[in-house]
């Protein structure tokens, strides 16, 4: 005979914008601007690229590597110029907050300091670099002393389509995740029990995911392993809404008790979460 432990959260959508995990500062091996989509302009200069070196990298916190203009390579980052790293004689860069906004300085031997926010140059006039976090394409102005205004998309002087130009990246907004373990569930059962299916009930809006491990013990106090499909800790029971998934039973068989955790995460954009109401364990004696 099945059973049905049907478990109400309470506490349910986690607010998982609350729980970011912030990236730390790495330098790619190569760069993740578009191979063919990477042009700026400028009036003065011409073009600037910014794949040809093979080294520039949008982050999380800052954008590293340089680009390769006419009148030279324009560093992004004192730690990563083609003189290596000078941070310790000249220390600039331009940052990124993780949501697309892209301030500070740039630096060339020629034309001296490219402002890419009129925050931080004291500017009367408002401009700042941005890029769309979902597509990855940029916008917006930078502005040097010499040269004047640097545009990034076609779109900013209605060029488009004579001169069709912009800069993109592939780098996305990390989604954001949170997880709950659930309280210790007793079966009743001495002999122990098969935890059969676990499926879970509420919204998911696209983009976002719902994802499971399953631990199990004859023991109220445990040992509590949280295991996916292959009893391993970094595989997890996914499913959609209102569609039970089998638990393997190799690992989850003849235990009296049994725990879940279960793992939220946003979609992308960090724009939507899913919402769990109800998780139902399928179990039989």
């Amino acid at each position: 005979m099945n059973s049905m432990s049907k478990i109400k959260i309470f506490s349910v959508l986690l607010f998982l914008f609350s729980a970011v995990y912030f990236l730390g500062h790495v330098i790619y091996a190569a760069t993740n601007i578009h191979p063919q989509i990477k042009w700026a302009w400028n009036d003065v200069i011409g073009w600037i690229d910014f794949n040809s070196t093979d080294n520039v990298n949008v982050t999380s916190s800052e954008l590293i590597g340089y680009a390769d203009s006419s009148v030279g390579y324009i560093a992004l980052n004192c730690n990563s110029t083609p003189n290596g790293n000078i941070c310790g004689t000249s220390n600039f860069k331009v940052s990124h907050n993780g949501n697309g906004y892209l301030s500070g300085w740039a630096w060339n031997d020629s034309i001296g300091w490219i402002s890419f926010d009129s925050g931080t140059s004291g500017s009367s006039y408002t401009y700042q670099v941005t890029f769309n976090t979902s597509n990855g394409k940029f916008s917006g102005w930078a502005w040097n002393d010499i040269i004047g205004w640097i545009s990034f998309s076609c779109d900013n002087t209605g060029a488009c389509p004579s001169s069709n130009y912009e800069v993109k990246t592939n780098w996305s907004t990390p989604s954001v995740s949170a997880e709950l373990i659930s309280s210790i569930f007793d079966t009743k059962i001495i002999g122990g029990v098969s935890i059969n299916t676990i499926m879970w009930q509420g919204n998911q809006p696209l983009g976002t995911s719902v994802k499971f491990q399953i631990t199990s013990s004859n023991s109220e106090n445990g040992p509590w392993d949280y295991k996916g499909p292959d009893g391993s800790s970094s595989t997890y029971y996914a499913t959609s809404v209102s569609i039970p998934i089998k638990i393997n039973l190799s690992y989850h068989n003849n235990h009296r008790y049994l725990r879940y955790k279960i793992i939220l995460e946003s979609d992308s954009g960090r724009t939507a979460a899913p919402r769990v109401d109800d998780i139902i364990i399928n179990w039989s004696p």
